[in-house]
């Protein structure tokens, strides 16, 4: 499984957002101003950062009320007349602002901007967690949000993916991987998903479930054993099924085999 890249432009970044039907504001806000904050090298700085984050956040945790709002609009315009000031008198490339400016961002609303900006800083790890955290996904869906970025995946499939076999976290962990090893392969479709919840409603011992496994991955010599096996059982339709390759047939050949 390959690594997730440091680096991301800011399109990668808004696919979490373009791909979510509720995305959490107020929950990566505050998880990129915890993450970015720290990284200011000014103390007066960072407590300027902290009270206009802390109020932002009040206010998109209210969201209705307008005398938040104002206080939020203020407190952002002003850390960015700050930021601003101590630009013109730096003349270090403004490398003592520059999470100041990631965090003006954030209070913006502007997250996969701020994200891009500092992820070579702070490292990749932190912002997923923020973003997959504002997803508001099923605990499935968050495990395999992240394991499917990890494993190359863009946001947008990842959490389009996710959102759909989220309702699936109660199947056991053999199933799941399966799943995210389709996905990766692009060969998850409905009869792979039917199969798979007959599997999860079949009650499968471990060693069932090992067979199942291989069944749903159609190893030849293991297809043809159990063919046979069903023919001896008096099972001959099913074994013709197993033989053809029909994926909704395994879940009853994997309850014949021996515990």
């Amino acid at each position: 499984m390959s690594t997730i890249d440091s680096r991301h432009a800011v399109s990668w970044w808004a696919e979490f957002e373009q791909n979510c039907e509720r995305f959490d504001a107020a929950s990566v806000a505050e998880a990129l101003s915890d993450a970015i904050i720290p990284g200011i090298p000014s103390l007066l700085l960072r407590r300027e950062a902290q009270n206009a984050a802390d109020t932002v956040l009040r206010h998109l945790n209210r969201p209705d009320s307008a005398e938040l709002a104002e206080r939020a609009t203020m407190a952002t315009v002003r850390l960015a007349a700050t930021v601003a000031r101590l630009d013109e008198r730096s003349l270090d490339d403004n490398a003592e602002t520059a999470a100041a400016h990631a965090l003006c961002h954030v209070l913006q609303g502007r997250w996969a901007v701020a994200a891009a900006a500092v992820e070579p800083t702070i490292g990749t790890t932190p912002l997923l967690k923020a973003f997959v955290s504002a997803l508001h996904l099923e605990n499935y869906g968050s495990e395999l949000t992240l394991r499917l970025l990890a494993a190359g995946s863009s946001p947008g499939p990842a959490v389009r993916s996710s959102a759909a076999l989220g309702r699936y976290s109660w199947w056991p962990s053999w199933l799941r991987d399966i799943v995210t090893e389709r996905v990766l392969a692009g060969t998850l479709d409905t009869e792979i998903i039917a199969a798979l919840k007959q599997c999860a409603f079949a009650g499968l011992t471990p060693t069932q479930a090992r067979m199942a496994k291989r069944l749903l991955n159609a190893e030849p010599h293991l297809v043809e054993t159990t063919a046979t096996r069903l023919e001896s059982l008096g099972e001959h339709p099913a074994a013709a099924l197993l033989r053809r390759g029909d994926v909704a047939t395994v879940a009853f050949a994997a309850r014949l085999i021996p515990v």
